[in-house]
């Protein structure tokens, strides 16, 4: 059951990890989120929401590894989830590129839930 843990936050850890391509610059962003970024106050924002994705998905696959953290990165994880997802679904009318990050994020939530039921699983309900 640990190992289910352990994989399910890894594969919650590359998804939140990919984006993090987008701190090489704006043809990247573009290319990941179809949209232009050569207003250079939005690349900022961006790029540096790559990089807060990138510890994100450290933390996450770190915690991966280290039980004591496991608590906290599922509800990281839940959180950057669930909100994007609301927000997505929320706003409507998002391009084909957007589209895939929501379908990953579907992903990412199954992973969490099966991930944090295992979890709960081992604190609560196996017997040692």
């Amino acid at each position: 059951m640990h190992y289910l843990v352990s994989t399910m936050l890894i594969v919650v850890a590359v998804i939140h990890l990919l984006p993090l391509t987008g701190a090489l610059g704006s043809e990247r962003l573009a290319a990941l989120y179809g949209l232009s970024f050569t207003e250079p106050n939005l690349a900022i924002l961006m790029r540096h929401r790559a990089v807060l994705f990138g510890l994100l998905g450290a933390f996450l696959l770190l915690a991966a590894f280290r039980p004591a953290l496991q608590a906290i990165a599922f509800i990281a994880g839940f959180v950057s989830v669930l909100s994007f997802l609301w927000l997505a679904w929320s706003t409507g009318g998002y391009n084909a590129q957007i589209a895939r990050v929501f379908t990953a994020d579907i992903v990412a939530l199954i992973c969490l839930l099966i991930g944090g039921a295992a979890y709960l699983y081992v604190q609560f309900g196996a017997e040692s």
